[in-house]
């Protein structure tokens, strides 16, 4: 598949903001299935070129700097991008190998288990979520298998409310009162999969909506999106798991960054100098390359 995706970030500020400094992981990787064809930033007002760089990660991070005194700020990211991602593996070894495997690397890279094995800054372990995964994760039982498993249980026992949870509410909240959104949903399958010795990181990304029989499908319909990636040993390497709709991640995902957890994989972080409130509106648009030509 082949998709032109739109980023769209509006803010609105109640006083005037005299400076904006912010960094941004808007960028579709190049990994796992997943290729970047074209980037494009737009910022209104004008940014200063921004400086780039590749974080630990392997994520592709920009500068932000506006300096003109302004009340609203847009940055805009266009992207296409191509997804080719292989099938779900037949077969994967036992998850009790891939934990023992992942104590014994000795390398240091932006693919390194390592990584990933312990708590984070916003991801902690918790016993209820290392009790709930062993449900899933029987003597033996293969790791891909078992994570699936796990993911299509937290679809099931778990409430999509997006009014439940905030963007710092921690996983064991979220775990307690069984509503959340995405990023909750990924934060509580991490901290199961790291409290059975797996390494797993947050991912930030996209996911391609498809509307209803009969339906248009609406422009700014589709949202960011959060999932877990789950090291499942040097063969297979990281794979996704998608808990919010109870499978792996396949073409119609996107990622764009990942890290340990949220704070190392947002897409935007800024400070603005200004006083006041702001309101914050995204909007992301993620189209399929073929309906947009047989739309024409």
């Amino acid at each position: 598949m082949i998709y032109d995706v739109t980023h769209v970030t509006r803010y609105t500020y109640g006083a005037t903001a005299e400076l904006t400094n912010g960094i941004l992981r808007l960028s579709p990787v190049s990994r796992d299935g997943q290729i970047l064809e074209r980037f494009d930033l737009m910022t209104k007002p004008p940014c200063l070129p921004p400086t780039e760089r590749i974080d630990p990660f392997g994520n592709r991070i920009l500068s932000l700097r506006i300096e003109k005194p302004h009340r609203e700020l847009s940055v805009k990211a266009a992207s296409r991008v191509r997804v080719d991602r292989p099938p779900a593996p037949e077969e994967s070894p036992p998850w009790q190998a891939v934990a023992a495997e992942a104590l014994s690397v000795d390398f240091l890279a932006s693919d390194c288990p390592a990584i990933a094995l312990y708590p984070s800054r916003r991801i902690a372990l918790f016993d209820e979520a290392t009790a709930y995964a062993r449900k899933s994760f029987a003597n033996g039982r293969p790791v891909h298998a078992a994570a699936l498993e796990l993911a299509s249980r937290i679809r099931s026992d778990f409430v999509y409310d997006p009014d439940a949870t905030e963007v710092s509410t921690p996983a064991p909240a979220a775990f307690d009162q069984r509503r959340g959104v995405c990023q909750d949903f990924a934060n509580i399958m991490i901290a199961a999969l790291r409290g059975l010795g797996l390494p797993a990181l947050y991912v930030s990304g996209y996911i391609r909506t498809i509307p209803p029989p009969g339906k248009e499908r609406l422009a700014g319909a589709d949202a960011s999106h959060a999932w877990a990636s789950l090291w499942c040993g040097s063969a297979l390497g990281w794979m996704g798991f998608d808990p919010t709709n109870a499978q792996s991640v396949g073409n119609d995902h996107i990622e764009i960054a990942r890290g340990r957890d949220y704070s190392e994989a947002s897409p935007i972080e800024s400070m603005v100098l200004s006083s006041g409130s702001h309101r914050l509106e995204v909007t992301v648009d993620v189209v399929p390359v073929r309906a947009k030509a047989d739309a024409r």
